[in-house]
């Protein structure tokens, strides 16, 4: 993939900076990388700081929110962003990242009730999965249930969403788009921003795929990090003219079913007309876009829910030979004990992603299981996503759990038990 050493759409923020903040689903921790990582699975730590409180004073200067020809809305045009983001970053200094690189997670569902009668429930779990990962890594949630363009809809929705968060939150430097079905199962594991310094869009997928392959299926566009930049909106502005907005969409729907050979569908998807747009358009766009296959930043559920046990004992196995990472301590210090079960894990064999690998992964996607419209591709069973779904979250929630002293009785079950004193992982 060609690189450039400087992005246009970077803000020097640093200098604004006293004292971090972040926003109400914080603990104690934000990115900060570590001098030396290795390329094939990021090492990443953790530091504390104090956030500010969202009841703080307004600067009483005009911003770009004081202008009437600003818009929110999706079709409406947006210039100059990354001087007026500037310009609202220096009025308001305390929001400023302190040097770290402020992001915002949107993720939503449907305005109405799901016709899969868990579908509610499976939503609230994968909701509260993401909120514990926010928690703990100092990431403010957005959760949306609301079609913000009317023609946008399904998975088209994530865009007018994506451009709202960033008018919203100026503080933040990245918004990053999480389905409803992708699941955390890694929990100590941190975006490795830096590797990104020089881009604006990071999906996970596979450049030879894209490129050579053209496959629609040759990156995710499920899970994905995008700057709030001027970039990013141009960006979402071409992306989205193979959209519902478009007149010509249903022409795209066929166009796209010519490109890609292996797609089975003749409708406009956003996935595919990410795959086409950086395809067609790579000397204008592929620059600035990171598509990452170190670590799984979504992984496919089938190759992953079957091996979730295996990589518990491995872990627990490590955290009984280290000392240290058996010790009880608090959620708001847990940042310390990862940095040094990555750091034992990067020497360990066999501590690698993927599917000869037991390392978590980083986020697991329920893609084709649909648990809100119970709609699933008709390659799965309804009791396969439900059992796989089932014991992802467990396994995301054991790792959470065990800072209050529980952990799930299996990864079938929702009864909880005790961990003893010395067990992390209800083994004994």
């Amino acid at each position: 993939m060609r690189r450039r050493s400087t992005n246009p759409c970077l803000l020097s923020v640093a200098g604004f900076a006293t004292t971090a903040v972040v926003f109400y689903c914080t603990v104690s921790t934000i990115f900060s990388p570590p001098a030396d990582v290795p390329s094939s699975h990021p090492v990443f730590i953790s530091s504390s700081t104090s956030f500010p409180d969202h009841h703080d004073r307004d600067a009483p200067d005009a911003t770009f929110y004081d202008d009437a020809s600003v818009s929110y809305a999706f079709d409406r045009p947006l210039t100059d962003w990354d001087a007026k983001r500037r310009e609202w970053l220096r009025l308001h200094p305390n929001f400023g990242g302190n040097g770290r690189e402020r992001v915002v997670m949107v993720t939503g569902s449907q305005p109405g009730p799901c016709l899969n009668r868990e579908g509610d429930h499976l939503l609230l779990r994968f909701f509260k999965n993401k909120v514990d990962y926010c928690r703990r890594h100092g990431i403010d949630v957005f959760y949306n249930t609301a079609f913000l363009h009317p023609a946008m809809r399904s998975q088209w929705a994530k865009l007018p969403a994506i451009r709202a968060a960033m008018l919203a939150h100026p503080e933040a430097e990245w918004v990053w788009w999480v389905d409803s079905d992708a699941v955390f199962t890694d929990m100590d594991f941190e975006l490795p921003l830096h590797r990104y310094r020089d881009h604006n869009l990071v999906v996970h997928g596979w450049p030879h795929l894209v490129y050579y392959a053209r496959s629609w299926v040759s990156l995710n566009s499920g899970v994905f990090l995008i700057r709030n930049c001027q970039w990013s909106l141009d960006f979402m502005k071409a992306w989205a003219t193979m959209s519902p907005l478009s007149p010509d969409y249903h022409r795209w729907g066929q166009v796209l079913a010519a490109e890609f050979k292996d797609k089975p569908f003749n409708v406009s998807d956003d996935q595919s007309a990410l795959v086409y747009l950086l395809l067609k358009h790579r000397d204008q766009w592929g620059d600035k876009v990171f598509i990452e296959s170190d670590y799984d930043l979504e992984a496919y559920w089938v190759a992953i829910v079957d091996r979730l046990e295996n990589m518990t004992a491995k872990y627990a196995e490590v955290e009984r030979r280290v000392d240290g990472l058996l010790r009880r301590h608090a959620e708001v210090v847990s940042g310390s004990y990862g940095r040094m079960r990555e750091e034992q894990l990067a020497r360990e064999k066999g501590a690698v992603s993927g599917p000869n690998g037991w390392r978590r992964p980083f986020m697991t996607h329920f893609t084709g299981c649909q648990p809100c419209s119970g709609a699933h591709n008709k390659m799965y069973t309804w009791k396969s996503c439900w059992e796989g779904m089932q014991r992802a979250l467990h396994f995301a929630d054991d790792q959470v759990l065990r800072e209050y002293g529980f952990s799930h009785a299996d990864l079938l079950s929702g009864d909880v038990e005790p961990l003893p004193f010395g067990v992390t992982d209800g083994s004994s």
